[in-house]
């Protein structure tokens, strides 16, 4: 028989299927069921579902998935539940790859793009631990204030560049949040995300012991610099893969894994596949919105999730147990 834990997140999925039929039919264009059905000539409703609606969705799961994981990840490698990949640094320094590469080589394939923007990830990311060693922590809200800053110079100093090579356009694409142009052959690279997820839930159990310090970590025989550097490496690449696609999703790794943590507890073996499902699903239903509020016209995800996830967050600094890490 299966345990609360497997019928509760049974439901979950169930819950999540049921809004992906849903988002499949939300759209300017006419897909219904008796359109796709119907024996038309055209076929019209069957290429829009095959061509952008489906395709549109598996983004929409595999993105918010896989950065609600990379969120979850960050905070327990840096033991602070308020760091996530657009709070430490890591989306920016991930901008900052893709103007350069942009720059220096545009006729690049988008896979050696991707693999760029996760080196720059990777170095953003390492040099804001870096930045944490050394200095001294009196609050866990530091932490966070640390990364905002360090990805606010990171994201002038890309602004500033891309102002003066006339990329301004480019980089607001980059960094600005939006489904709208993912169609059949433009987000295949997030299925990227996908293996990653599968290596992180491999990893969970080390990641726990991570989490607990590098005394404790080495106590148990792990090599603690070698987990750290699989985490970072898995943050990093799934962080380039969304950003390269669809562009920045802020908050989504900050919210979910509070809010999960708060049902399921640390252990990231337990709690992985619930902070993926609450990921895919609050994207999906963000995009929805963000689809219907100003129907036909559409509100990019970037903009639906930041203003929901600035207000959860701000619910999460105001609270009483803020403190505690």
């Amino acid at each position: 028989m299966f345990d609360t834990y497997q019928k509760q997140l049974g439901i979950a999925v169930l819950a999540i299927i049921g809004l992906t039929i849903l988002s499949i039919f939300i759209g300017v264009s006419d897909v219904t069921p008796e359109k796709l059905f119907a024996n038309s000539d055209d076929g019209r409703a069957l290429q829009v579902l095959l061509i952008s609606r489906i395709p549109r969705t598996l983004a929409i799961l595999l993105a918010g998935g896989s950065m609600a994981l990379v969120g979850m990840i960050m905070q327990i490698l840096a033991r602070n539940r308020f760091v996530e990949p657009s709070t430490a640094g890591t989306v920016e320094s991930a901008g900052l790859g893709l103007l350069v590469v942009t720059v220096l080589a545009p006729e690049m394939p988008i896979f050696g793009k991707m693999l760029v923007a996760s080196l720059f990830a990777l170095m953003g990311t390492f040099l804001f631990l870096r930045i944490l060693r050394s200095i001294p922590l009196r609050s866990v809200l530091v932490v966070p204030l640390v990364g905002i800053v360090l990805g606010g110079v990171i994201g002038a100093i890309t602004t500033f560049f891309a102002y003066r090579l006339d990329l301004l356009q480019s980089l607001n694409a980059w960094l600005t949040g939006s489904f709208a142009g993912i169609l059949s052959g433009r987000y295949e690279l997030l299925w990227i995300s996908l293996v990653l997820m599968i290596a992180a839930y491999i990893a969970a159990d080390r990641f726990t012991v991570a989490g607990m310090g590098q005394d404790f970590t080495t106590n148990l025989g792990l090599n603690y610099n070698r987990v750290m550097t699989l985490g970072l490496i898995i943050v990093s690449m799934v962080t380039a893969v969304v950003v390269v696609t669809v562009g920045m999703i802020p908050f989504l790794g900050l919210i979910v894994p509070n809010v999960v943590r708060q049902m399921q507890g640390d252990n990231v073996r337990r709690t992985a596949p619930w902070v993926i499902v609450i990921g895919a699903g609050f994207v999906l239903v963000c995009d929805m919105i963000g689809r219907v509020i100003r129907f036909p016209y559409e509100i990019p995800i970037g903009v639906v999730v930041g203003v929901v996830g600035s207000i959860l967050f701000l619910f999460m600094l105001l609270r009483k147990d803020a403190h505690v890490a």
